[in-house]
């Protein structure tokens, strides 16, 4: 591997739409370069340090440092950037979504963004290097193998993994829980806003949003809208059925043509499009 700067892997998704967990990219960036993605990135994001240091910033000005050994779980359209602080910063890098992953990840009790240690001998240390190797001389059209590599890696994370520097965080979500599962169930209604989240937990909207910044990096509302934009996509793609318009009632937007542009700011495609890839 020395010498080697920059590998990286995309995955297809032919054939492999339905899978619970698909695996879209892996890679590993020697001298990792700077990153800003003020939108966060469209699928849940895993970056590990190799060697050196890193530090990731958050929209709320929380900061947290990477050094080798550590890493960070972001879950989709997280706003954040990471630079070296340090010189030669090595990363590794995993990117995944699916059906499923959602459900997965909280039954992993991993459903927020996190940070983790490992010790030096755990096989996080490697494995994303080894799972790197075992694609530059393979082929997996349909992204079976992909697929299970990728829940092999959160089970090994979900085991060997430490959580460190979240222990606030572990609590907002904790707290931030039963309004999380009635947002889940109310997101079709269009006349919710801040207060009325707010009075789920029996808090000032100001306390709420500020809980919200502090644990996802989003206000309240983004993070509702972006739920209801993710469960649009369960509906485009597991009811074909649906026209768009409906969709967009469905999930809470009274007007479809301000859902479509949500849509396609967060997704960077049309409902329509999406349905199509999909």
């Amino acid at each position: 591997m020395k010498g080697i700067v920059y590998r990286r892997i995309v995955f297809p998704h032919e054939g492999g739409q339905h899978l619970p967990i698909t695996l879209d990219s892996i890679g590993h960036n020697h001298q990792q370069e700077k990153v800003s993605r003020t939108d966060g990135y469209e699928t849940y994001h895993w970056l590990q340090t190799v060697s050196g240091e890193g530090v990731i910033h958050f929209e709320n000005n929380k900061t947290f440092s990477l050094p080798a050994g550590s890493g960070v779980l972001l879950l989709p359209y997280t706003p954040h950037r990471y630079e070296a602080s340090a010189a030669n910063w090595s990363t590794s890098y995993l990117t995944f979504g699916g059906s499923s992953a959602g459900s997965i990840l909280e039954t992993l009790g991993m459903n927020m963004n996190s940070f983790y240690r490992w010790e030096k001998e755990a096989p996080l240390s490697k494995l994303l290097r080894e799972i790197l190797d075992q694609y530059d001389a393979s082929q997996d059209m349909f992204g079976l193998t992909a697929s299970t590599d990728a829940y092999r890696f959160l089970l090994t994370l979900s085991k060997y993994g430490q959580l460190h520097n979240n222990t606030t965080i572990s609590r907002n979500v904790d707290k931030l829980q039963p309004l999380l599962k009635w947002m889940d169930t109310h997101y079709g209604d269009p006349d919710l806003g801040l207060n009325d989240l707010a009075d789920q937990l029996g808090v000032s909207g100001r306390y709420l949003n500020n809980l919200f910044i502090q644990t996802f990096g989003l206000s309240p509302y983004a993070y509702f809208v972006r739920l209801r934009i993710r469960k649009s996509k369960e509906m485009l793609v597991t009811q074909p059925d649906l026209t768009v318009k409906v969709i967009s009632q469905r999930v809470g937007f009274r007007d479809v043509s301000h859902y479509v542009a949500t849509f396609r700011k967060q997704s960077g495609t049309t409902p329509e499009q999406f349905r199509r890839l999909h």
